[in-house]
């Protein structure tokens, strides 16, 4: 019971839904998560169980990667398909070179700010709680890198692409922010967590058929903790 469990999230679940599926099937109270992630997104979740949530801020400090569409020309309040239309622009002609330019600006290290839609708390209270009152607040700007990107595809208004980023990286404000410098706007359509530190989508349990596999199975797919610290080098 005391380890890690890889999770390939389906969409429209929250996080929270995988963790109280696996808390009911396998009688633990003692599962954590590492990392949210969004309804709309899929793909590695990490649970931590029993003593595993004691290496949970370790878990979650690692980098992730993900893919993703962003779709131009349309920004929304929460900077993905989820929200309300803010704005409608037409979408220019643009070139392989204008696109790569507008997404080579975020390479590195810089400061980006969060989203209001989001789980951060001010004053004890979630973000996405103020927003869903209309309200907006100062949010302080994260330091936070993006190591590498590719773009996948160009379509005449989406965008395939894959990054690989720090913890507290937000894809959503990347998305936005780069279609603001292309001049028509973007939001992030779909969503796609690939890898955390050396773990992989590729080995985990998909989260849509938990409720109907048996209870050992699950628990025979739980990495024992010396093995995940084997994994991560330490």
């Amino acid at each position: 019971m005391d380890g890690v469990l890889l999770i390939d999230k389906a969409s429209n679940m929250t996080s929270h839904d995988v963790v109280a599926i696996v808390r009911r099937l396998l009688g633990i109270k003692k599962v954590g998560h590492c990392g949210t992630l969004d309804p709309l997104a899929t793909g590695l979740l990490m649970l931590t169980l029993g003593r595993g949530t004691k290496i949970q801020d370790l878990l979650m400090s690692e980098d992730k990667e993900y893919s993703g569409t962003m779709k131009l020309g349309v920004v929304t309040d929460s900077q993905d398909a989820e929200g309300k239309i803010l704005e409608n622009h037409p979408v220019p002609l643009l070139d392989r070179d204008t696109l790569e330019a507008a997404f080579q600006k975020y390479d590195g290290d810089f400061y980006q700010t969060p989203p209001m839609v989001s789980a951060i708390k001010k004053d004890g209270v979630p973000l996405y709680k103020l927003a869903r009152a209309g309200k907006t607040v100062e949010r302080e700007p994260r330091f936070v890198r993006i190591y590498t990107h590719e773009i996948l595809a160009q379509r005449s208004e989406e965008v395939d692409f894959r990054v690989v980023c720090s913890k507290g990286f937000y894809v959503r404000t990347y998305v936005h922010d780069i279609g603001a410098d292309l001049g028509c706007g973007a939001h992030l359509q779909s969503l796609r967590r690939t890898k955390s530190g050396r773990f992989s989508v590729d080995n985990a349990f998909p989260a849509a058929l938990l409720k109907e596999t048996p209870r050992e199975v699950i628990l025979s797919r739980v990495l024992s903790l010396p093995y995940v610290s084997r994994l991560r080098g330490a």
